[in-house]
């Protein structure tokens, strides 16, 4: 790795242990956490109580026109496995990504799903 990746990943670590510090799931409300490689995105909603996922969705499986459309669809995935969990609320954790491109589609997908965050 070239000094410039490291400091990018040590960045990210810093902004993850940050953000995670703030941040606890309950089952009523558990953590909807996201994290994003070069090729795929995931969410798992997670209960920190019971230390437990409750769901998870990824777009491995998914066939989509590019990297943002398939944020969009683990979005709605996630959305939907909830509500068979009969989840409503959850707190989002962007896992020390900045919130924009497909972290943010991710989100507002599943706004739209009827999660609340």
């Amino acid at each position: 790795m070239s000094s410039k990746q490291t400091k990018k990943v040590i960045g990210i670590e810093k902004r993850k242990r940050r953000t995670r510090s703030k941040i606890f799931g309950t089952s009523q409300k558990p953590r909807l956490s996201v994290f994003r490689s070069n090729k795929n995105i995931y969410a798992q909603m997670i209960d920190d109580e019971k230390k437990l996922t409750v769901c998870s969705a990824s777009d491995i499986k998914l066939k989509g026109t590019n990297k943002t459309d398939n944020a969009v669809k683990v979005g709605e995935q996630i959305a939907k496995l909830s509500k068979e969990k009969k989840i409503k609320k959850c707190v989002f954790d962007r896992g020390g990504y900045i919130y924009h491109g497909r972290v943010k589609a991710l989100a507002d997908s599943a706004r739209k799903g009827g999660l609340e965050f």
